[in-house]
């Protein structure tokens, strides 16, 4: 036998198939054996107790970022209350006192078998990789993460009830529930799967033409309307002063196939989730302009959600997901373990991409398409917290570029769809001193914004399709 085919073995049929006996080339074979060894690895690594201890740290201390964004007001809660009333308040909420209660195996899953969708780019990368590391079946659920075709389906599916959680870019779950689109229904964005991790990639023949004020009559791609992706890209062609409804076109293309227009000419860039800017370099079809993170170091990308209703009905299966993918989530933030995950989700069944594109936007060392090998470690993070300003951010874009109508109530909107706990309404009971939070500053290209000030903010560029 050779590593090409097995000619001499009686008990397997000569379909001149891959020697191990599918039907996949010697490349795709030698990926599939690198993918199990790295799971492997990355599965010791997690039974470790040294990692078991980090990864309940990280998911508690996750939860209590989301109370307290700003990290002085911990701090004087803490002196106010105490350790042990603090804990004992923020831990008697779901999602924490779920997860707790699941570890002393005192909570029954209302439903154990579960379908989970996702689009593949590297931003599902925790839901992903929590499949094949076995974190969900830790969970006691029995999980198919499954690839879908695009954003709209995955919408449709959630709607349909085909689907019990998914992948959604982070403004799909404002849009749906407000019935922008579609019919309105309640969604919730429960953590947050990755910040950062898109850029600007622009066809070859742009690279003397990097100055955007220069992009009239351009054609961009964006992988839906309601994306971090549309809105970033809007955001970032009109602070140049080009009005991105008039003097360019902006067309929904597939991510995977956003690769294959810019190389046959009918796109100027895109604005895309990776891996795909870094798979225009590797085709050598375009080069990376700007990463998304030099726009908003830290913005959301994509989420993972559920309906409202399947928390309501579900509230531990809900907390035995939220767990899991938290902890597949802490394993990610690690750098020393970006080039095994690399091999894990390269595989046809998840990335389908070369392993070489993966590593480099997990590891942060890049070829850029212009000549040069850039060193970025936090190119694509995943910080879980769904902080509620960013939801905030995303509706007043949505109303600047005429998605939404009229005035809009933000944070009621925001705390309705970005989940963070109960945690505050729990500790008005107890008679605590509810903590401030929810709603942090950002910075997008050099200009603070502040949730306290949204409507304001909408209405305060040159450049805007709302009356």
């Amino acid at each position: 036998m050779t590593q090409y085919f097995d000619p001499y073995n009686a008990d397997r049929p000569l379909m001149l198939k891959c020697s191990c006996g599918k039907d996949h080339t010697v490349a795709e074979h030698q990926q599939e054996m690198s993918a199990e060894g790295a799971t492997a690895e990355l599965k010791r690594r997690s039974l470790s107790s040294e990692f078991e201890a980090y990864s309940n740290a990280f998911i508690e201390a996750t939860l209590v970022k989301a109370l307290f964004p700003q990290d002085a007001v911990r701090r004087r809660f803490l002196r106010a209350v105490g350790k042990g009333t603090a804990m004992a308040a923020i831990g008697s909420v779901l999602p924490m006192a779920s997860l707790q209660a699941m570890a002393q195996d005192k909570n029954v899953l209302e439903k154990t078998k579960l379908k989970i969708g996702f689009i593949p780019i590297t931003c599902a990368t925790p839901l992903i990789m929590a499949h094949p590391l076995g974190f969900y079946s830790k969970q006691g659920l029995d999980v198919a993460v499954t690839k879908t075709a695009g954003w709209a389906l995955i919408r449709d599916k959630m709607i349909n009830k085909e689907y019990d959680a998914t992948h959604f870019l982070s403004p799909m779950p404002l849009a749906i529930s407000m019935g922008l689109g579609s019919n309105p229904t309640p969604m919730n964005v429960a953590t947050i799967q990755n910040v950062n991790g898109q850029a600007i990639t622009l066809a070859l023949k742009h690279k003397n033409n990097r100055d955007p004020k220069n992009w009239k009559g351009f054609k961009f791609a964006v992988p839906f309307e309601y994306s971090m992706h549309n809105f970033l890209l809007r955001y970032y062609l009109a602070e140049a002063g080009i009005n991105p409804d008039t003097d360019v076109q902006i067309r929904v293309v597939s991510p995977a196939e956003m690769v294959a227009n810019l190389k046959a000419g009918n796109l100027d860039g895109f604005l895309g989730p990776d891996p795909f800017n870094q798979r225009a370099v590797y085709e050598e079809a375009g080069f990376i302009h700007m990463l998304t993170k030099d726009l908003w170091n830290g913005h959301p990308c994509c989420a993972f959600g559920t309906s409202t209703e399947f928390i309501q009905k579900n509230p531990n299966t809900f907390a035995a997901l939220y767990r899991a993918v938290l902890t597949a989530a802490a394993m990610a933030r690690q750098p020393g373990n970006r080039e095994l995950i690399a091999k894990v989700i390269a595989p046809a069944q998840y990335l389908n991409q070369p392993e070489a594109v993966l590593t480099q936007v997990l590891t942060g060392k890049f070829a850029d398409g212009l000549g040069k090998i850039q060193n970025v470690p936090d190119r694509a993070d995943f910080d879980p917290i769904p902080w509620q300003s960013m939801a905030v951010w995303m509706l007043t874009q949505m109303q600047r570029w005429g998605y939404v109508k009229g005035e809009v109530n933000y944070k009621q909107i925001a705390e309705k769809v970005f989940l963070l706990t109960d945690a505050k309404k729990r500790m008005k009971e107890l008679d605590q001193k509810v903590p401030e939070g929810a709603y942090p500053k950002f910075k997008i290209m050099g200009k603070e914004f502040d949730a306290d000030k949204a409507a304001a903010y909408a209405k305060s560029f040159a450049i805007s399709k709302a009356a």
